[in-house]
């Protein structure tokens, strides 16, 4: 799976972004411009260690990503998609497309590709989720439909004495 920001705002999504990635094993394209330097001290620790597990790639334009991968499956993430995320059928290198925080996609994209775009059901009212939180909705939905490839399904208590050991898991 392929996780695409295009023109991302706040370095804390993209990090949370990012190491939801790499614990999934998706990798994240990057459409300037960003709101922050990729050197970000917020990117870097919303990320954690998981920096060296993430594949990711940083395009000047949206263009340039679609002659990277000229026949990508795309599906595009918005509150003006006509249907929902879980009516979408997703395939194992399928690109999921998400805007920014405060605009989302450009209308003029999403013109172009209005059948491919899908959205997350909300409360009338409600404008939008938080980016971080939509992005694993929608790639745990993908994943979660191709049965969680490659990835552990089970867990297993450490054995560790709660009282003197620092807490050290993360859901």
């Amino acid at each position: 799976m392929h996780i695409v920001l295009h023109s991302p705002e706040i370095p804390q999504n993209t990090g949370n972004i990012a190491r939801t990635c790499a614990a999934t094993g998706a990798a994240l394209h990057l459409i300037r411009p960003l709101g922050f330097e990729l050197t970000d001290r917020y990117l870097k620790r919303a990320g954690l260690d998981y920096w060296n597990m993430l594949q990711y790639r940083v395009y000047d334009r949206f263009e340039d990503l679609l002659a990277a991968y000229p026949d990508a499956q795309m599906h595009f993430l918005t509150t003006k998609a006509p249907r929902s995320y879980t009516e979408a059928a997703y395939g194992s290198d399928d690109f999921l497309v998400f805007g920014c925080e405060t605009r989302g996609l450009p209308e003029s994209l999403l013109a172009k590709v209005y059948a491919r775009c899908v959205r997350i059901p909300m409360v009338t009212g409600a404008r939008s989720l938080n980016l971080s939180n939509a992005v694993a909705i929608v790639l745990y939905e993908a994943l979660r439909q191709r049965g969680f490839p490659a990835m552990q399904a089970q867990g297993s208590l450490t054995g560790r004495d709660d009282a003197t050991e620092p807490w050290m898991d993360y859901v």
